[in-house]
């Protein structure tokens, strides 16, 4: 009694072939392409990550300066503003691949920072309100999420390079012709780094 095969031989055979296959498939390249598109989604979800840390620290710091500044009006509209713009973009994983909403994205944010920094420069104005503990507090929280997102941002551009990079030299670029057919190079920030610098703290220390 002859027991009947879920496969046919030939299909047997191609999934041997395949299976063979796999440690020279890997060592050409193969896997180099889905790989670091990964890695740079990963630092991708870092640099939002970093983003949102910033974002929930502004109302509290609005908040703070409003107690001692309340006729700065202005100023601090201009944070909450520049908070809720950049907060409203929808974030998906197609806008790595798409150069318009990357670009609104990276706007807002730039225009945050902007506001960040009036908003700390008008504190200068105000010598208890430098000197007060939560404001003390926040501004380290502040500084230390803006450096967390100028390594972030660091990391996920040099994590887009290798990926685009890939689609486009030798032997990758024949996986993502043949292969990875819908492999797209990612967005990477373009915005000039002197409109992404943290905002400038001071201490209080009168200086």
């Amino acid at each position: 009694m002859r027991l009947a095969l879920p496969f046919s031989r030939s299909s047997l055979r191609a999934l041997l072939a395949i299976f063979l296959a796999l440690p020279l498939l890997s060592a050409c390249g193969f896997n180099t392409i889905p790989t670091q598109e990964e890695q740079a989604k990963a630092a991708w979800s870092e640099v939002l990550n970093q983003y949102q840390r910033r974002a929930d620290l502004i109302p509290n710091l609005v908040q703070t300066v409003k107690g001692y500044a309340s006729h700065e009006r202005e100023v601090l509209e201009g944070v909450v503003e520049a908070r809720a713009k950049a907060t409203q973009v929808q974030v998906s994983p197609d806008m790595l691949t798409d150069p318009e909403a990357f670009r609104v994205f990276q706007e807002n944010q730039a225009q945050l920072t902007g506001a960040l920094s009036r908003l700390l420069a008008v504190v200068e104005n105000y010598p208890d309100l430098k000197a007060n503990q939560n404001f003390l507090a926040l501004q380290a929280q502040l500084e230390g999420t803006e450096n967390r997102i100028a390594v972030a941002r660091r990391d996920y551009i040099e994590a887009v390079r290798q990926y685009n990079t890939s689609l486009r030299t030798f032997p990758t670029i024949l996986w993502a012709n043949f292969w990875y057919t819908d492999a797209r190079p990612m967005q990477t920030f373009t915005i000039a780094d002197e409109n992404m610098q943290a905002p400038q703290v001071n201490f209080g220390n009168g200086g």
